[in-house]
């Protein structure tokens, strides 16, 4: 007998629910099942941590606004004062910009209901937009590692006094959208939110830098500290599109989520009685927050296939927060689809 458990999406909610489909049209039914006429049973999941109340959305929204309105403001200081800081500050506040804004529409996206040629809806939108987002970024930063280059040698004089008025703006501009993140979001457990969140912090950050390069030119005159602090600020930028991209490509490539450790899901499938193998076993991520399981289970030869299969549900589920699994149950008589004989 070969007892199979997935899940499919409930785009109105974001729930899904877990299906047992087993080939006799008798299954052993459960407490926390609703056993339906044509055999199958279905179990109702919701995917922790990748709802997106409203509230999520206004936050991000008045933190795009706020982000996107000083990048634009610190851009036009910069060509106005001669200040790369500036730029390159501006150029970190677009990476940010473009966070909140992918942030925003992942979760447009997400409510769109799957088709047949997308049958796991848009939520990949946000890992090709992310990656496109980091690609970007590793051509900002080559711009103003090679524009502070050219200034080494002769470092321009910069309006230092108009550089740092418009710094501390772009400041004030970020602790506003990090606590307006924090008040109207669930930075702990949203992933997307948080990432931003960390994006804004280090927008704070490049602020506080060009703030120190302005006042030291103001007191000492040395224009250098210009391009100084905008090879640091574009270091800081490289690292966050290298996470970026990183993250993107692992997800794209089907990669185990980091959070999970698959030898772990494996040691504790094969605690269960009554399981023998465990094997073809895939953990892979559909999008931030939301994670996937499929894996065979070569069980005893009893008829207890249905039992074994809510367990390894209810264990993945509550150990390891895999509710989006897959589960094919199989005997030594039924392996891999193929009849022994």
């Amino acid at each position: 007998m070969t007892t199979y458990s997935h899940s499919h999406h409930d785009h109105e909610g974001h729930d899904h629910e877990e299906h047992q489909h087993t080939g006799s049209s008798h299954g052993h039914d459960h407490p926390e099942h609703a056993s339906s006429n044509d055999g199958h049973d279905h179990h109702g999941h919701g995917h922790h941590g990748h709802s997106h109340a409203p509230n999520n959305k206004k936050g991000l929204l008045i933190a795009l606004l706020i982000t996107g309105g000083i990048m634009f403001l610190e851009f036009f200081g910069g060509l106005i004062t001669n200040s790369l800081a500036l730029l390159s500050d501006s150029g970190h506040m677009l990476s940010d910009t473009g966070s909140l804004a992918l942030s925003l529409v992942a979760m447009i996206f997400a409510v769109k209901p799957a088709s047949v040629k997308n049958t796991y809806g848009f939520y990949r939108f946000e890992v090709l937009a992310a990656l496109f987002n980091g690609v970007t970024l590793f051509v900002i930063a080559g711009f103003i590692i090679w524009e502070a280059i050219q200034r080494f040698a002769e470092p321009p004089a910069v309006a230092s006094g108009s550089m740092m008025i418009i710094a501390a703006i772009g400041l004030l501009a970020n602790l506003v959208s990090a606590w307006m993140l924090m008040r109207k979001s669930d930075v702990k457990d949203n992933l997307n939110v948080r990432s931003a969140y960390l994006h804004i912090i280090g927008d704070a950050l490049g602020s506080v830098g060009a703030i120190l390069a302005g006042l030291i030119m103001a007191l000492s005159g040395w224009y250098a500290a210009d391009p100084i602090i905008s090879v640091l600020v574009a270091l800081l930028i490289l690292r966050s599109a290298w996470g970026v991209v990183k993250h993107a490509f692992h997800i794209l490539m089907e990669g185990t989520p980091g959070n999970i450790n698959a030898a772990r899901v494996k040691a504790a499938l094969l605690e269960l009685e009554g399981v023998l193998d465990v094997h073809d076993l895939h953990i892979w991520t559909i999008t931030s927050g939301l994670n996937a399981i499929s894996c065979h289970l070569l069980v005893e030869d009893k008829p207890n296939a249905q039992h074994i299969l809510q367990q390894s549900v209810s264990l993945l589920e509550q150990r390891f927060n895999l509710s989006h699994a897959t589960i094919q149950v199989e005997t030594s008589e039924l392996q891999h689809g193929l009849l022994k004989v």
